[in-house]
């Protein structure tokens, strides 16, 4: 028996509002690979939806055209809405425009054209140079929020540049700008809710980094600890520690936890760690010398630039004041988070950002994105102002 989804006198933007719902599905687990959502309208009915999991399995067309036939419906004749335009060549899956071309559809609605230069509208090219329709740009801008990473790092290879991940910096602070006491104890400065919503962050995160600061002071897991259908459901970011003096000790929390570790530093450590329930690996890191500074440190735009070419799309800084100011003053964030709580702790606490500036000139402006209360404390999402 024929099942159908029915969305009554439904528009484009409606449909496709419902592939972008789709898409988020995916929000944790399909890295490096972007999230993409598609449904399948015959008729002003849905008859197949799907979404794209995991590198390797199926795109998100391939799915709703594999649920459409799950539930006995024909895709000849039908609108494909896909929140990004289909690819166009083999990678570890069969091109997805070709797989729409196969199933007959009559119209394709995208909303916005892949920045992959692999692609770049040869998806749409050759859904057309088959007789499909293809109409653009529908629900562009809230599609593209769904891939910040991807796309930043696409478009940059396309402009012939070094491609890098998209940086959010996330901080938890009391109402005077403090992250924790002289003493270093921090814990807890937000509530349970705010900690709870750190865990989603780190999830859609491809790659964590904290400073080695940061290791011997918390002696944090920087783990993802969310509940899930399933361990296998997921994801754990790669966690990068910046320790250019090789400061990490084997016996940190961080080594611990399953999953990948990657210790960044100018000179590979004459010591390895092992570890039975983590991989830990090294990064010879470009380094630089700062004026104040005469040790060399990581250059944090190639450490960047290093995990692009891994094919990091999104990248989530937990870290102290000197690091996280560091990120700042070289214009490396593009997103920072703030977790503000409702407590005060004293001109004597630690600052969240190591900034140095004497004059108000030195300033450095951020536009407002999103506030809202979380449990008892404030998230606020900023953009460095250009």
């Amino acid at each position: 028996m024929t099942k159908l989804l029915r969305i009554d006198m439904a528009s484009d933007q409606e449909y496709m509002a419902k592939a972008i719902q789709l898409a988020k599905q995916g929000l944790y687990t399909t890295s490096p690979n972007p999230r993409v959502g598609c449904v399948l309208v015959k008729n002003d009915e849905i008859i197949g939806q799907g979404f794209h999991i995991k590198a390797g399995q199926g795109h998100a067309e391939v799915n709703a055209i594999a649920d459409a036939n799950k539930r006995g419906n024909l895709t000849k004749g039908a609108t494909a809405y896909v929140t990004l335009e289909p690819c166009s060549h083999f990678g570890r899956t069969p091109p997805c425009s070709q797989g729409l071309i196969h199933a007959q559809v009559a119209r394709v609605v995208g909303a916005m054209t892949d920045p992959n230069p692999a692609v770049a509208g040869n998806g749409f090219d050759m859904l057309r140079a088959a007789g499909i329709e293809v109409v653009d740009n529908c629900l562009a801008e809230e599609s593209a929020k769904l891939n910040p990473g991807f796309i930043k790092r696409m478009s940059m290879a396309s402009a012939n540049n070094k491609p890098m991940p998209y940086v959010r910096l996330k901080m938890a602070t009391s109402l005077d700008g403090r992250t924790a006491m002289q003493s270093g104890e921090s814990q807890w400065i937000t509530g349970p809710e705010a900690r709870a919503e750190v865990q989603k962050i780190r999830a859609q995160s491809c790659a964590i980094i904290c400073g080695a600061d940061s290791v011997l002071i918390d002696d944090p897991a920087m783990n993802v600890r969310i509940h899930a259908k399933a361990s296998s459901d997921i994801r754990q970011p790669l966690r990068v520690i910046i320790d250019s003096q090789h400061r990490v000790k084997a016996t940190a929390n961080i080594f611990t936890h399953a999953g990948k570790v990657m210790i960044a530093s100018p000179h590979k450590p004459e010591w390895h760690i092992d570890s039975d329930l983590c991989e830990v690996s090294y990064l010879s890191a470009q380094a630089t010398t700062s004026a104040s500074d005469s040790n060399q440190q990581v250059d944090l735009t190639s450490l960047l630039q290093d995990l692009a070419s891994q094919g990091i799309n999104e990248v989530l800084v937990e870290t102290g004041a000197k690091l996280a100011g560091a990120f700042i003053e070289q214009d490396l964030v593009d997103e920072l988070i703030l977790f503000t709580a409702p407590t005060l702790l004293g001109s004597d606490a630690r600052p969240a950002f190591n900034l140095p500036f004497a004059k108000m000139d030195q300033q450095i402006r951020w536009h407002w994105q999103d506030v809202r209360m979380v449990g008892n404390d404030l998230k606020l999402v900023l953009k460095r102002s250009s």
